[in-house]
């Protein structure tokens, strides 16, 4: 699976799509407000850490996909799974970055400028992430053209 941009499923999605990640990641946002306000900064930004926008994702997408092959006259609750599932490991590893983009903003904000810092760390994730991704992609590609042992199985 290639990384790629396509701004023509930009038209394609319907405004309630949009609505719904928008108001589904808002409601998270100002819980983990409320939460914060509560039980402190700390307790608060774990909920931060909630992927917002993921859930809603992950569903639109699935259903999408169970549409498109009903369309077709194909049963396609499988491919929607199988779509949303891939949906999911892409979130994590995107997550892994988030990991390495928190505790780079925990280690150097304090006492340095807030802007370079974050900036940074958004550098980091995105590198890390795409790394990830890449080392990922070189996986899948060995396992499939990892000899077979002659009695069937990959155990040597």
């Amino acid at each position: 699976m290639n990384i790629s941009v396509n701004f023509s499923a930009l038209r394609e999605a319907k405004w309630y799509q949009f609505a719904l990640r928008f108001c589904f990641g808002g409601a998270i946002c100002v819980l983990a407000g409320v939460i914060a306000e509560k039980y402190g900064p700390a307790i608060g930004g774990l909920f931060l850490a909630f992927p917002a926008i993921f859930p809603a994702s992950a569903t639109l997408l699935e259903n999408e996909q169970e549409g498109k092959k009903q369309r077709a006259g194909l049963h396609g609750m499988i491919r929607g799974r199988k779509v949303a599932g891939v949906d999911a490991v892409g979130a994590a590893m995107g997550s892994l970055g988030m990991i390495v983009f928190a505790t780079m903003v925990r280690q150097l904000l304090p006492g340095r400028s807030s802007s370079l810092i974050l900036l940074s760390a958004t550098l980091a994730w995105f590198v890390v992430s795409l790394t990830i991704w890449h080392l990922r992609r070189l996986f899948v590609q060995w396992c499939r053209h990892k000899p077979m042992s002659p009695h069937g199985d990959n155990t040597h």
